[in-house]
């Protein structure tokens, strides 16, 4: 793992068939926003969300029509689901018994702790870990009075409170998250509850924006923290499509030399030196590639500065010149390709490509 720090030793837990923590790769989670009791639509979203790489799926289970429908949904899928538990403890236990891999609860709303006990005991008996979901909005409100406003000690202390219920319990199977929308506070409460257990931890700026802007805070936030050797999952959360979620994901985790497992594309930024068009190449490279898992990097670079020096490091490159552009494979120059002709020849040769054991 290419981080500054050392990966954080924690205890493993499995969403299923899905390690998390100990020396296990870092899942990429992502939450269905369909309406949980449309079974037909929620199903649908949710390949189309392991289509796009994800390894654990949330859904709410938010009312009675969801809790209902969330065993037609397990069913009805081959990836780990986790049920998202707020306000209602009764809506846990259906989900429970309805096969989900995972549970979160929120310790600011799930109520009492005889609640959270009557959760854990059936996880337990089944085998099914719990996430401790702490959201800086949703505090309890004896921890706001004490601590006047959310700080990553009453973010930190929310979540303890509900790790040592479980202690009493006997109960370790647990993932903690300490989300907030402000990202300094989050890197702040992350890295308490990474100083002071070994539990394994979900990485997440809650309710971090659009696109553009959710995708910044969550990089700076979740890559802050996976930098610094903390973190065993994570999950972007944007307000848009999952698959811009997974996306987002794989690539803060790509960035960080922490997964190989997609495609690569390296490309400049263009300046007046550029003489193709190197968006258009670019975009249609992205859409062409889109969802292919395979361990290549790709560099496409406009000019003669450090457009031969990329195209070399890169699995496949492409040094772009007027009109044209030189392919090299694994470092050597293989030929010349017009430029109508780029997208098309990088293409096949990622199909070709066998990445060396």
């Amino acid at each position: 793992m290419n981080s500054t720090h050392p990966r954080r030793k924690t205890r493993q837990v499995f969403v299923g068939d899905v390690p998390i923590g100990g020396d296990a790769p870092i899942s990429v989670q992502t939450m269905t926003k369909t309406k949980t009791s449309d079974v037909e639509a929620t199903v649908a979203q949710i390949l189309r969300c392991k289509e796009a790489g994800a390894d654990i799926v949330r859904v709410t289970v938010n009312d009675k029509e969801a809790a209902e429908a969330i065993g037609d949904i397990v069913k009805s899928v081959n990836i780990p689901i986790v049920a998202d538990i707020h306000f209602n403890h009764i809506f846990a236990l259906k989900s429970l018994e309805a096969g989900v891999a995972k549970v979160r609860i929120n310790p600011g709303n799930i109520g009492s702790k005889e609640r959270v006990k009557e959760v854990l005991e059936l996880a337990k008996s089944k085998n099914i870990p719990i996430r401790i979901g702490v959201n800086s909005g949703s505090l309890e409100k004896d921890l706001l009075e004490k601590y006047n406003y959310p700080t990553a000690e009453a973010l930190y202390e929310s979540a303890m409170r509900h790790v040592e219920y479980a202690a009493e319990f006997n109960f370790e199977d647990i993932v903690i998250s300490v989300k907030s929308t402000s990202v300094p506070l989050m890197i702040a409460a992350y890295r308490l509850i990474a100083a002071r257990t070994d539990f394994p931890l979900h990485l997440g700026v809650t309710e971090a924006g659009r696109l553009r802007a959710g995708t910044i805070k969550s990089a700076v936030g979740i890559g802050t923290l996976l930098a610094e050797g903390i973190g065993d999952t994570i999950r972007v959360s944007l307000t848009d499509e999952p698959e811009m979620e997974i996306e987002t994901g794989k690539e803060i985790l790509r960035t960080l030399g922490m997964s190989q497992r997609t495609v690569e594309i390296i490309s400049c930024p263009t300046c007046g030196r550029v003489e193709v068009d190197l968006f258009k190449i670019t975009e249609q490279l992205e859409n062409r590639l889109k969802g292919i898992n395979k361990p290549v990097r790709i560099s496409v670079l406009g000019c003669a500065v450090n457009g031969p020096g990329e195209a070399r490091e890169s699995d496949i490159g492409i040094a772009a010149g007027k009109g044209t552009g030189i392919l090299y494979i694994g470092g050597e120059i293989v030929r010349k390709i017009p430029e109508s002709e780029i997208v098309d020849a990088v293409y096949e040769e990622v199909m070709k490509f066998a990445p060396k054991k």
